[in-house]
C-alpha cells in the first residue's frame, strides 16, 4: 500500500532514484486498479486520501517526485454513471458517457454488465462488443466500458480529475494508452489543464510506436520507449522472443532477432527520432 512504500523511501532515495512512477492508484475492484469506478477517490486498500497526502509528503521531502498513472481511455462496470445507464437504459443522462447500442438501452436485447455464457462465446469468436454485450468495450473487455470522449462532460470530469490530482500534490501523469483516444485536441486540452495547475507537472505517455505527433510540444512530455525494449529484446533474446509478443498490437513490427551491429544502428536511429 501506499504507507508501505513510504516506509521504504529511504531505501529508494539510496538508490539514487529521483522520481516514483506508481500504477493507478484511484478507486478499482481489481488489484491493479485499470478498472477505475470512482477518478476522484485514492483506493482504501492502498490506505486512501491520507496516505496518498504521507506519500508525497515524505517523497517530496527527499526530492523525489511522484507520477500516477491516469487510466483515461476506459473505466470500468463499477463505475457510478455506468450503473445508472444500465437501471434506467435511455432514460438515463449518461448514455452519452459511453458507447452503448440503442437496441439494448431500448431494452430489445438482453441487458447487462456480466456476459451470459452465449454473449462469452460471441465474444470469444470475435464478436464486438457493442453488438455482444450492447456497449463498446476496450479490446473486448466486458469489465471494461469504453469512455465517450467527444462528450464535453466525460471530457471535463476526466480534465478534472487530473487537475484535482495535481493540486492535491502528484507531479504528473502517465497515461494509460493515450492513443487509444485518437484526439489531438483533447490531449492539448489536457496539457494545458494539467500545466496551468502546475507548470512543471511531467506528462508521459505509453505510446508503442514511433511518436512524433505527440512530442510537439502540445501535449506530451515524453512517451514510454517501447522501441528500445524493442531493440534489446531483439539483440538479447533473439529467436528465443515468445510468439504471443508478436500478437500485441503493432509491436512486432519492432522485434525481430539483430545481432549487435543491427542493435547499434537501431539505437543510432531512435536516437535521432525526435531531434
Amino acid at each position: 500500500d501506499l504507507f508501505g512504500i513510504c516506509e521504504h523511501l529511504d531505501y529508494l532515495q539510496d538508490l539514487g532514484i529521483n522520481a516514483l512512477y506508481l500504477n493507478p492508484i484511484t478507486a478499482s475492484a481489481s488489484n491493479h486498479r485499470y478498472h477505475t469506478y470512482d477518478y476522484f477517490s485514492i483506493d482504501p486498500i492502498l490506505g486512501g486520501e491520507a496516505a496518498f497526502r504521507e506519500l508525497l509528503d515524505a517523497a517530496h521531502s527527499r526530492n523525489i517526485r511522484i507520477v500516477p498513472d491516469g487510466v483515461f481511455n476506459h473505466a470500468s462496470r463499477g463505475m457510478w454513471e455506468f450503473h445508472h445507464v444500465l437501471e434506467n437504459g435511455s432514460g438515463s443522462p449518461y448514455v452519452d458517457w459511453f458507447h452503448f447500442n440503442p437496441e439494448f438501452l431500448n431494452g430489445t436485447k438482453k441487458w447487462g454488465a456480466y456476459p451470459s455464457p452465449e454473449q462469452q462465446n460471441m465474444l470469444q469468436n470475435g464478436i464486438p462488443s457493442y453488438e455482444a454485450l450492447g456497449y463498446q468495450a476496450w479490446w473486448n473487455l466486458p469489465a471494461l466500458p469504453k469512455l465517450n470522449t467527444q462528450t464535453a462532460a466525460v471530457r471535463n470530469y476526466i480534465f478534472d480529475s487530473a487537475v484535482h490530482w495535481i493540486k492535491f500534490g502528484a507531479d504528473g501523469w502517465r497515461l494509460d494508452v493515450p492513443a487509444e483516444i485518437n484526439d489531438d485536441a483533447f490531449w492539448r486540452e489536457f496539457r494545458q489543464r494539467v500545466k496551468s495547475a502546475n507548470p512543471e507537472a511531467y506528462i508521459v505517455g505509453e505510446i508503442w510506436h514511433e511518436s512524433q505527433r505527440w512530442l510537439q510540444g502540445d501535449q506530451f512530455d515524453a512517451v514510454m520507449n517501447y522501441l528500445l525494449t524493442g531493440a534489446l529484446m531483439g539483440w538479447l533474446i533473439g529467436d528465443k522472443l515468445p510468439p504471443y509478443i508478436f500478437r500485441i498490437g503493432d509491436y512486432h513490427k519492432y522485434l525481430k532477432p539483430i545481432k549487435a551491429e543491427g542493435f547499434a544502428d537501431r539505437i543510432d536511429y531512435l536516437i535521432n527520432l525526435y531531434q
